[in-house]
């Protein structure tokens, strides 16, 4: 396979820095809304990357499960790699690529926890089984094999029953945007750019980026 002969037009749409919305977050909203209109498949699926104390970059898809003007939220195990990277670094990007539309959203910005009482809510409302693997797995740690992740899960299930509690070191972060890009392919990979950073007083900063 020639790699480098692959190729595609952008034609679809366009995106002009005069008609987007006033803040970032509406923007998201509008495309958000357009992709599930669209019905792509996955639509929350965003690749979230971190750097380790040592400034290692490392990258992994998650899911947004929320988004509102505070920032991004997701969720996952604090213990896990990113959870460690985040600690140490508490600074992240995300990004969304929507190739259905020729769309791409690039966020960057500091990264919180969320209230514990938010991580409860949102754990309660997952499938039983996928509380269960939150709780059992010690998420980017080595194990023996599969069978002694499935023996945890066994014995969780019939020390929970049907309640499993939150584990403490499970929940939710929330990315507060610093900058967000939004990207539409256009014809002759002349495609728009446009970016929106947070100014001191906390309004945004609208402007267009050569491709």
């Amino acid at each position: 396979m020639d790699i480098a002969s692959l190729r595609q037009e952008y034609m679809r749409e366009s995106l002009d820095e005069k008609d987007v919305a006033r803040d970032p977050i509406t923007q998201f909203t509008r495309w958000f809304d357009e992709a599930v209109a669209a019905r792509i498949p996955m639509v929350n699926a965003m690749t979230l990357a971190t750097v380790s104390a040592a400034g290692r970059p490392s990258a992994r898809i998650v899911l947004l499960k929320d988004v509102d003007q505070a920032g991004f939220v997701f969720y996952t195990n604090y213990e896990s790699r990113k959870g460690r990277e985040l600690a140490a670094r508490p600074e992240a990007a995300l990004l969304f690529y929507w190739i259905e539309l020729e769309r791409e959203v690039r966020i960057e910005g500091r990264v919180e926890k969320v209230p514990p009482e938010e991580s409860d809510q949102y754990f309660s409302s997952r499938p039983l089984g996928s509380r269960y693997a939150a709780i059992v797995s010690p998420q980017s740690a080595a194990v023996p094999d599969r069978a002694t992740l499935e023996a945890r899960f066994a014995e969780a299930e019939k020390r929970h029953g049907d309640n499993p509690p939150r584990p403490a070191f499970w929940g939710g972060y929330r990315l507060i945007p610093a900058a967000v890009e939004f990207w539409q392919g256009r014809p002759n990979r002349l495609h728009d750019r446009v970016l929106f950073r947070r100014r001191p007083d906390g309004g945004w900063k609208i402007e267009r980026l050569a491709p």
